[in-house]
């Protein structure tokens, strides 16, 4: 499972959704092993209930995740394994747990400068 993306079967076979409203380290950047395992630590093999929300322009199904009643996104960036993804000029769906993510130097945020996923991909392009 990489984080922010979750399998399982749907009406029609396997089903991948990516965790819409995070945008976690990538899995070869600094805090992206500590973001998979907490993810898988939380929710690999467990119920969990997938609100499918769209396509993004790569076709890929976006969705919010839940455990338990929880948001697994909105837990995720405030525990520090995520930012809250921002589009354009806007800060994203998870600006609050991010800031008081921040505050406390959580996760990721306890990094002198860690660099969101965007710019890791900019700079290295996509792991390997």
């Amino acid at each position: 499972m990489d984080v922010g993306r979750v399998s399982g079967e749907g009406p029609t076979g396997r089903l991948k959704v990516r965790i819409e409203g995070i945008d976690a380290p990538e899995s070869c950047q600094a805090w992206g092993t500590q973001a998979g395992e907490a993810l898988r630590e939380r929710v690999l093999g467990r119920a969990v209930q997938v609100q499918l929300r769209r396509q993004d322009v790569y076709a890929r199904w976006l969705g919010r995740l839940y455990q338990d009643g929880e948001d697994i996104g909105a837990w995720m960036v405030a525990q520090g394994h995520a930012w809250s993804y921002r589009y354009r000029q806007g800060v994203g769906p998870y600006e609050t747990q991010e800031r008081q993510a921040r505050a406390a130097t959580r996760g990721l945020f306890s990094q002198p400068e860690p660099m969101p996923p965007a710019v890791f991909r900019q700079l290295h392009g996509p792991c390997r």
